[in-house]
């Protein structure tokens, strides 16, 4: 067991699975006690019982403030303070190309991924009377611009805004908040949308596939107390792509056109 998260009580909004889940796991192998609020109850209550004792379930939609403000009342009472807060639940929407979408699916994906941020965010800085970390993640569909999943684009994008104002208003009470968009990483949430191999090479400067626990290094480092100094800070962990593409390799092209 590491050391980095030594004593901290921590809060994972979708940390049954996915990203969550590598996040809630790491957290705990760094000594935090981890309270996994999530709407999935058989995965985490599954998590709970391989992780132990360090980590406690609570059913959570992060769309309704009460559901969230019982999350964090849960933490209190069942490991006495709150730490760290992870903004992580979220769901992608529909990747209808924009002249062809209804938008249907507006209001959840901004209840979920947007205003879930906000209210995780406000309820979890009133609780840290110690001051304490927030780490909302967001995504780089939120970064840079693309076709498709027009209205989740919209909401990441607007994560990273919210959660850079956020830090001002909060640093007064020794509150810190932190951004970090995954890129390129294979969840369930994604898994089905490219070839990952492909998307590395392609779009990444780093030729190496990214994984959750990859995502999960960030936020502990964003949790712990070497990022005393940091906030308003946006991370990507994306191998590279939202600085650039890789060098075109002509003589693959020519070998092989389809991969221009």
């Amino acid at each position: 067991m590491g050391i980095e998260l030594a004593g901290k009580v921590a809060i994972v909004t979708g940390g049954a699975n996915g990203i969550g889940r590598a996040i809630t796991e790491m957290f705990v192998e760094e000594g935090a006690r981890v309270v996994i609020a999530d709407i999935d109850d058989e995965a985490a209550v599954e998590l709970v019982d391989v992780l132990g004792e360090a980590t406690s379930f609570v059913h959570t939609d992060v769309s309704d403030a009460h559901s969230v403000q019982d999350a964090i009342e849960h933490a209190q009472q069942q490991f006495g303070e709150l730490h760290v807060m992870v903004n992580n639940a979220g769901i992608s929407g529909s990747s209808r190309r924009l002249m062809d979408d209804d938008l249907r699916d507006f209001d959840r994906v901004m209840a979920v991924d947007l205003y879930g941020v906000m209210v995780g965010t406000q309820r979890a800085a009133r609780a840290m009377a110690q001051g304490g970390s927030i780490v909302n993640i967001t995504s780089i569909g939120g970064m840079s611009p693309g076709p498709g999943f027009s209205v989740y684009r919209a909401a990441k994008a607007a994560v990273i805004h919210f959660s850079r104002s956020a830090a001002i208003e909060v640093g007064e009470l020794g509150v810190r908040v932190n951004v970090i968009a995954p890129g390129n990483i294979s969840t369930a949430i994604n898994a089905s949308l490219y070839d990952t191999g492909s998307v590395a090479r392609r779009l990444q400067p780093l030729q190496r596939l990214g994984g959750t626990r990859d995502v999960a290094n960030a936020a502990v480092y964003l949790a712990s107390e070497r990022a005393a100094q940091v906030t308003g800070t946006l991370i990507p962990v994306d191998g590279g792509t939202t600085a650039g593409p890789p060098p075109i390799k002509w003589d693959d092209i020519k070998a092989d056109p389809s991969r221009a």
